[in-house]
């Protein structure tokens, strides 16, 4: 299982994520998030990263043209697009695309299968917020068949992690609020205690 925080905002973060071992570290560029970051700070803080490291853009209201000019300016390997983006949007985008599911009780998961040449991520739903609210949807929703290919996002923290170990099984998850100490800046305590917990489960099952 691959791991992915959200919300960079400051180069103090990214670095100690990466030396952690984070997989992928996203970075928000809409203007209505607490986490938002203009393109020329991602880009500053990307160049002193590791290649090693998958550096994700997360967008909600920019154009194709937007997220393409922007991605190869901040030197993104890959975007994050919501729901409401079409098949002929994602293909109109040059980096790989992640296409985020916001779930509700009543998502109906075949929609997934609708969608080609881009990966998933499943977060939760909530009202004029994307990402980064800390609450969980119900997991034990997701078809069987579902779980190796996703991202798993939506009030991840050490409480329920290895929960997402033993009975989820996704390719990866996503944190951001539950490693905070407020919205846009992370907490070290938190990442360690975090990261420890997961390297020691990661070792357990897989």
């Amino acid at each position: 299982m691959r791991i992915k925080i959200c919300g960079i905002t400051n180069q103090e973060d990214a670095q100690l994520c990466s030396r952690l071992g984070a997989d992928a570290l996203g970075f928000v560029f809409y203007d209505k998030s607490e986490r938002n970051i203009d393109p020329v700070s991602a880009e500053n803080i990307i160049a002193g990263l590791s290649p090693f490291i998958m550096k994700i853009g997360v967008f909600v209201d920019k154009s194709p043209e937007e997220i393409n000019f922007i991605s190869k300016q901040a030197g993104l390997n890959a975007v994050q697009v919501y729901e409401n983006a079409s098949q002929y949007f994602i293909d109109k985008i040059v980096p790989p695309v992640i296409k985020c599911f916001r779930i509700k009780k009543e998502f109906d998961f075949s929609l997934i299968d609708k969608y080609k040449n881009c990966s998933f991520l499943l977060d939760t739903y909530v009202h004029n917020i994307h990402g980064g609210t800390g609450e969980t949807f119900e997991w034990n929703k997701i078809p069987d068949l579902v779980r190796p290919n996703i991202i798993l996002a939506g009030g991840i923290s050490e409480k329920n992690i290895e929960y997402v170990f033993k009975e989820i099984k996704p390719a990866g998850v996503d944190l951001s609020s539950s490693i905070e100490l407020f919205p846009g800046k992370k907490s070290e305590e938190k990442l360690k205690r975090f990261f420890g917990l997961f390297n020691n489960l990661r070792g357990k099952y897989e």
